[in-house]
This record gives structure tokens, C-alpha cells and sequence, in this order.
């Protein structure tokens, strides 16, 4: 199968603080699945390192005070784009990002409170059918 995934979770060093967080389970996946990085922010135009961003209000904003949900929706956009012309019927994103999170999100307040919600990515992805999940749930796709 092949399966869309968070390039953070991959060890590519793509994250705001330009840094990954290299998941053993997602990495031993590739010896049964076809894996398929991608990091959105960067597909969106953000840099790396970037400031960080939450969501709050429905709007991407970075601690700063910067609206970039354009870049995110463009990044979301694209990494969707992605999965359906490799026929990625599921991914695996980063837990709590603000483009990637799936069920569970940081609140906007920048003080690592955590709340129900979905990245900018992870909403697209599952509007349009791709089941998704976080890292800690790809242990479903041994």
C-alpha cells in the first residue's frame, strides 16, 4: 500500500524548529509499505526552521502573531494532490501540528494545551476519504 507520511517522522529535519522526530515504527513500515514523505508547511512555501504556529479561531498563526493559514492550505492542497495521484489510500501524520494533527491538536495560546481538532492537512486528507492517523496508531498498518 502506499501510504502518505509525515517527512518529521522520517528523519527529515523539516519541522519549525528544523529539527525531525524519526518514528522507529513508521521507518520499519517502509520494509511492507511504500512510503511517502511529505511535510506540508514546506509544500506551502514556509521555511525551515520557521516560527511556530497553532491554530486559533480556525486561522494558522504563528507565535508571532502572522496569519499563514494561506500557506498551509496551499501545502494541504498539494500534499493531497500527492496522495491521490500515487493512490495513497492512508497516512500517517505528526500528532498535534497544526497541519498534520488528527484528533488532537495545540490550542493557540502557545502554552502546549492541547484540544479535539485536526491540522489543516489532516482535514483535507480525511475529507476526501484517506483514513488517517497519528504516529502513534501505525502500528494498524504492520
Amino acid at each position: 500500500m502506499n501510504i502518505l507520511v509525515s517527512a518529521c517522522l522520517m528523519g527529515v529535519c523539516c519541522r519549525y524548529d528544523q529539527k525531525s522526530v524519526p518514528d522507529g515504527l513508521v521507518i520499519a513500515l517502509r520494509n511492507k509499505h511504500q512510503l511517502i514523505p511529505v511535510c506540508p508547511e514546506q509544500l506551502g512555501g514556509l521555511s525551515t526552521p520557521r516560527c511556530p504556529a497553532e491554530i486559533k479561531d480556525g486561522r494558522v498563526v504563528t507565535k508571532e502573531g502572522k496569519d499563514v493559514t494561506a500557506n498551509y492550505e496551499l501545502g494541504a492542497e498539494m500534499a493531497l494532490k500527492i496522495a491521490k495521484d500515487l493512490g495513497c489510500r492512508a497516512a500517517i501524520l505528526k500528532e498535534r501540528s497544526p497541519s498534520c494533527g488528527c484528533g488532537e491538536i495545540y490550542d493557540g495560546s502557545f502554552s502546549g494545551n492541547k484540544i479535539v481538532g485536526n491540522g489543516v492537512t489532516a482535514k483535507l486528507l480525511i475529507q476526501n476519504g484517506i483514513c488517517v492517523v497519528g504516529e502513534s496508531k501505525a502500528d494498524m498498518f504492520l
